[in-house]
């Protein structure tokens, strides 16, 4: 599996997760940059995602729905703040009505990814921070912890294929 380390800080309201990949740099960047191939591993797997929108320009958006095991669909969203191809990418992550609208109900997060070369491939930093402790209580019990690792845990296939 490529998920090497995960730190859920409590105390500091971040959850950090670190993937190495033997992949290069550019090749781990178009698992982001390229919607299609981002499909085949965002989600758990057995909650494949389909993007709808993907603009990674800073103010740009992605929307995306992730269909679960009985048909039901999920929406999320992403606002980005900062691009730095193949190397970064920060963005706001939320979750969406069943019209695509972002949920002001939900708990949002700031996320920073970033690509550093390794000797034989890439690691990849994948850092979430919550608003409150319980924005994080919330999103740790709907099982974020698990299923961004059984996420990330996917990429190695995408970039064998």
């Amino acid at each position: 599996m490529t998920v090497t380390q995960v730190d859920d800080d409590v105390d500091n309201l971040t959850l950090t997760l670190v993937a190495d990949f033997t992949a290069p740099v550019e090749g781990v960047w178009q698992l982001w940059a390229d919607p299609r191939l981002l499909e085949r591993w965002w989600g758990p797997p057995s909650y494949p995602a389909t993007f709808e929108e993907h603009d990674l320009t800073p103010g740009g958006g992605v929307k995306y729905h992730m269909t679960g095991p009985e048909g039901e669909k999920y929406g999320g969203w992403w606002r980005i703040s900062s691009v730095t191809p193949p190397t970064a990418l920060e963005f706001t992550d939320g979750f969406s009505d069943q019209e695509g609208r972002p949920d002001p109900e939900m708990p949002t997060t700031s996320v920073r990814m970033t690509l550093t070369a390794l000797e034989g491939g890439t690691r990849m930093e994948l850092r979430s921070v919550f608003d409150t402790r319980e924005q994080r209580e919330q999103l740790a019990g709907m099982g974020m912890v698990e299923g961004l690792s059984l996420s990330v845990g996917q990429m190695d296939a995408v970039l064998a294929g």
